[in-house]
C-alpha cells in the first residue's frame, strides 16, 4: 500500500452509488502543532488525519469534517496519564512484543455525521497501521457516548473493558480494541487513490 506523506491526498469514494469527482472526501495526513498535541505525539509513532468536503450549497469550498490523532501506547510509558491506561489495560492487551496504536482523539462535525467520513479515517488510519507494523489498535470512550459507541461497533471495534462510575453509568469507561491484520484491509468499504503533492 501506498503510505500517505505530509502533503498528500487520498480521494476516497465513500462507496455510494454515483458518486462523482466532486462528491469524493479529501483525506490528508496533518503536522503536529505546538502545544499539548505536540507533547503528546512529539517522541512516538503517530498519525493526524483531518477529512474535507465540498460544502452542499458551495462545492467550491472545502471545509473540514472529520478528525483523528492516534499516538503509539508502550508497555513502559513515562507520562502517568499513559501508564495508567496501560495498567488499566494490561490484563486484555499484549503490549510486551507488540505494537499497540491508541486512538487518542477524534470526531466527526455533527451536520456530517452518518455520511461515511469518520469511516473513511478509520480505514486510512488501518493501512497506515498496519504498514507500519501495529498490531492493535485501542480506544476509550464513555458509556454516554453512544453514536461514537455504536460508529465503533460498526467498525468492527470489541468491548474488551467496562469500568463502571461509580455514582453516574454515562461516566463509565469503555475500552475497546481491533486487532489489525490482512482481514481489515479486506472488509474495507471505501475505495482510495493517493495523489502525490510533489511541491
Amino acid at each position: 500500500t501506498d503510505q500517505l506523506d505530509l502533503g498528500d491526498e487520498v480521494l476516497v469514494d465513500l462507496g455510494r452509488q454515483g458518486i462523482d469527482a466532486d462528491d469524493r472526501l479529501v483525506v490528508r495526513r496533518v503536522p503536529v502543532p505546538g502545544g499539548v498535541l505536540h507533547e503528546v505525539v512529539a517522541d512516538r509513532d503517530h498519525q493526524i488525519l483531518m477529512a474535507e468536503a465540498a460544502l452542499p450549497d458551495d462545492r467550491a469550498t472545502v471545509v473540514p469534517v472529520s478528525f483523528k490523532v492516534a499516538h503509539e501506547l508502550k508497555a513502559a510509558e513515562t507520562d502517568p496519564k499513559l501508564a495508567d491506561l496501560v495498567f488499566q489495560l494490561e490484563d486484555v492487551v499484549q503490549f510486551r512484543g507488540r505494537r499497540v496504536l491508541y486512538q487518542w482523539i477524534g470526531g466527526t462535525r455533527k451536520d456530517w455525521r452518518g455520511q461515511g467520513h469518520f469511516r473513511a479515517l478509520t480505514e486510512e488510519q488501518e493501512v497506515w497501521a498496519i504498514d507500519n507494523g501495529f498490531d492493535e489498535i485501542i480506544v476509550k470512550t464513555k458509556n454516554r457516548f453512544y453514536e461514537m459507541r455504536s460508529t465503533l461497533a460498526q467498525l468492527a471495534f470489541d468491548v474488551i473493558r467496562f469500568v463502571p462510575h461509580p455514582v453516574e453509568c454515562g461516566e463509565s469507561k469503555v475500552f475497546l480494541s481491533k486487532r489489525l491484520g490482512q482481514h481489515v484491509i479486506d472488509s474495507h468499504r471505501s475505495r482510495r487513490s493517493l495523489q502525490r503533492n510533489d511541491d
